[in-house]
C-alpha cells in the first residue's frame, strides 16, 4: 500500500473517531491494558483497606482484652478489702488508675503517677437490689421458734448425759453458726462491676495511645471506686503502621506487573490481527486470490480469520465471474457488430451485394443478445419486481404457439388446465421460451412439452426432446453464463450461451428450481418446479423466512 493509501486510511479513521469527551486510548491494546490496571488496582485498594481495617480491630481487640483483664484483677483485690495503696497495679506496656467515688485518684500505676483522671467514661454503678424490713422480722420469730422447739427437745431427750449435754451445746454453737443470714455474709464481701466500657487515651509525654478499660468495683466496707486500666497501642499502631506502609510500597510495583502483562497478552492475543489487516491492506490492491493468515488458535480471531477468507473466496468468485461475463459479453458483442460494420461498409461500395435479409437476422441477434445481457443485469442487482398471479397454463400455450411457425420440428403440448403461479409474467414468458429455443435447437424430431400439478404446493414444467442429450457430469455447467456445449456448431445454430443461464437465474428468483434429466426419447429433458398460486407467494415466503 503506498504512502496516500495510507494517509487516506488514517483521516478517514480520524474523522470517523469525530469528537471524544474523555481521553480515550486509540487502540484495543491500549485500552485493555488501562481497564484491566484500573480495575486490579482498584481491587488492590480496596483489599489493602480491608485487610488494614480487619488487622486493626484484631490488635485493638487484643489490647481492650488485657486492659479489661487487669482492669478485673484490680477491681477483684478492691472487693476482696484490699486497701487502694496495697493493691497491685501493671507496669510496662500497662497503665492503671482507681478513683475513688468523688474522683479522686486514691492509686496509679508509675505511668499516670502526679496526673489527673484519665477520663470519665466509667460505667453505671449495678443497681442493688434492697431487702425489706417486713420480711427481716418475719423470718426472725421463725428462726427464734425453731430454736425453741430445738431446746424443747433437747431437755425432754432422758438418754442424753451430761457430755452429751456438753457436746449438745456444741451442736448448738454450730447450729447458730450455720444459721447466720446468708445476706449477712454477703454484706461482709465487696463487688465487682458487670459493666466495662472501652475508650482510646493520649496520656501526656507519651507517643502512643492506650486502649483503657473501666469498670466499677465495692469495698467490703461499701466503698465504691472506679477502676482504669490500659494497654499500650504502641506496639499494635507500629504493626498497622508497617502493614500499611508495605501495601502503598508494593501497590505500584504489582500495578505496574499488571499493566506489563496486560500488554504483552494482548499484544501476542492481537497480533494474528495486525497480520490480518496488513494482508487485507494488501488485497485491496487488487490481488482477490490472497489470503489471510489463520493463527492456530481456536478463538475469535480464529474464526473471524476463517470467515474473512471465506468472504474472499466468494467475492473472489464474483469478480472473477464479473469480468469472465464482461469478456464474453464483449466478445459476443463484438462479433455481430464487426459482421454488421463489414456488410454495411460492402454495401456502400457495392450496393447490389447488399443481403437485406442477413443483415436484418444479424441486427435482431445482436437486440436478443442486448436484452439477454440486460436481464441478467437486472437479475444480478436484484431487481425484483412486484410478483402477481401468472395463469401458467396460458403463458405457456402462448409461447407454443407464437414460435409454432418457425418451429424447426413439431411440438407436443400437454398442459392441465388452470394452474397459476406466483411471479413476473415477462421474466417467466423469456424462460420458457428460451427452454423452446434451447430443445428446437438440439431435437432430432420433435420436442415435449408437459405442465402439471406435482402436488397441492407445487407444479412441474417438463421441456424435453429426442436429441443427444447432456452428459451427466455437464448438467450443473449448461447452466452458467456463454457456455456451449457442442463447439462444433456455429455460433448462429448455438447462440450466445445465455439462454439457459437466464432459466436458472429467472427460475431461482421465483423460489424454484431448475434440473436436466435424460427424457423418455433419449435427449434431454428440463424439468422446473414452480409454487401453485393458491399457495403463499415467493415474496410473503422470503418475508416469512426474515420474520
Amino acid at each position: 500500500m503506498d504512502r496516500a493509501t495510507r494517509k487516506a486510511l488514517k483521516e478517514s479513521r480520524r474523522h470517523s473517531r469525530g469528537k471524544r469527551l474523555l481521553w480515550q486510548p486509540e487502540s484495543v491494546r491500549a485500552r485493555t491494558t488501562v481497564g484491566a490496571t484500573v480495575v486490579v488496582a482498584i481491587a488492590l485498594v480496596v483489599a489493602g483497606f480491608l485487610v488494614v481495617t480487619l488487622l486493626r480491630d484484631n490488635l485493638y481487640g487484643r489490647a481492650e482484652l488485657t486492659a479489661e483483664v487487669s482492669a478485673r484483677s484490680i477491681a477483684g483485690q478492691l472487693a476482696s478489702g484490699t486497701a487502694p495503696a496495697a493493691v497491685e497495679l501493671p507496669d510496662d506496656d500497662e497503665a492503671a488508675q482507681i478513683l475513688a467515688a468523688d474522683g479522686t485518684v486514691v492509686a496509679s500505676s508509675e505511668d499516670l503517677a502526679g496526673l489527673g483522671p484519665v477520663g470519665d467514661f466509667a460505667p453505671a454503678p449495678d443497681p442493688v437490689e434492697e431487702t425489706s424490713a417486713e420480711s427481716t422480722g418475719d423470718e426472725t420469730p421463725a428462726r427464734d421458734d425453731d430454736s425453741t422447739d430445738d431446746d424443747s427437745d433437747d431437755d425432754d431427750d432422758d438418754d442424753r448425759t451430761e457430755d452429751d449435754d456438753h457436746g449438745g451445746s456444741d451442736d448448738d454453737d454450730e447450729t447458730t453458726a450455720e444459721d447466720t443470714p446468708a445476706e449477712d455474709v454477703e454484706d461482709s464481701r465487696g463487688a465487682v462491676g458487670s459493666s466495662v466500657e472501652y475508650a482510646t487515651v493520649t496520656l501526656p509525654g507519651e507517643d502512643a495511645s492506650y486502649r483503657f478499660a473501666a469498670m466499677n468495683a465495692t469495698a467490703p466496707d461499701g466503698t465504691a471506686y472506679t477502676v482504669y486500666s490500659g494497654s499500650s497501642l504502641e506496639t499494635q499502631e507500629e504493626a498497622v503502621d508497617s502493614v500499611t506502609a508495605i501495601m502503598w510500597w508494593t501497590l505500584p510495583a504489582l500495578v505496574a506487573v499488571v499493566a506489563l502483562v496486560t500488554w504483552l497478552v494482548t499484544r501476542r492475543a492481537l497480533r494474528p490481527v495486525g497480520a490480518i489487516q496488513k494482508e487485507l491492506m494488501s488485497i485491496t490492491g487488487g490481488d482477490l486470490s490472497r489470503r489471510v493468515p489463520v493463527p492456530a488458535s481456536r478463538d475469535e480471531i480464529h474464526s473471524l480469520a476463517v470467515t474473512t477468507n471465506t468472504t474472499l473466496t466468494a467475492l473472489d468468485h464474483a469478480v472473477s465471474q464479473q469480468r469472465r461475463f464482461v469478456a464474453d459479453a464483449s466478445h459476443e458483442l463484438r462479433s455481430p457488430l464487426a459482421i454488421l460494420r463489414s456488410q454495411i461498409e460492402i454495401a456502400r461500395e457495392h450496393p447490389e451485394l447488399l443481403d437485406l435479409d442477413a443483415t436484418l437476422a444479424d441486427v435482431i441477434r445482436l437486440q436478443d443478445l442486448s436484452a439477454d445481457l440486460l436481464l441478467l443485469a437486472r437479475l444480478d442487482a436484484g431487481e425484483r419486481p412486484p410478483h402477481v398471479a401468472v395463469p401458467f397454463t396460458e403463458l405457456v400455450r402462448e409461447e407454443v404457439a407464437r414460435r409454432a411457425a418457425a418451429d424447426r420440428v413439431p411440438v407436443r403440448l400437454n398442459v392441465e388446465e388452470d394452474l397459476a403461479v406466483f411471479g413476473v409474467r415477462g421474466h417467466l414468458a423469456r424462460a420458457v421460451g428460451n427452454l423452446l429455443n434451447n430443445a428446437q435447437r438440439h431435437a432430432a424430431s420433435a420436442v415435449t412439452v408437459t405442465l402439471a400439478a406435482e402436488d397441492d404446493e407445487w407444479l412441474r414444467l417438463d421441456v424435453g426432446d429426442d436429441g443427444n442429450g447432456v452428459p451427466e457430469s455437464q448438467r450443473r455447467r449448461i447452466f452458467d453464463r456463454f457456455v456451449r456445449l457442442d463447439e462444433s456448431r456455429s455460433r448462429d445454430d448455438g447462440g450466445a450461451g445465455l439462454g439457459l443461464a437466464i432459466v436458472q437465474d429467472v427460475v431461482l428468483a421465483h423460489r424454484g428450481m431448475v434440473r436436466v434429466l435424460e427424457s423418455p426419447e433419449g435427449g434431454a429433458l428440463f424439468r422446473v418446479a414452480l409454487r401453485r398460486a393458491d399457495r403463499r407467494s415467493p415474496r410473503e415466503d422470503a418475508e416469512a423466512e426474515g420474520a
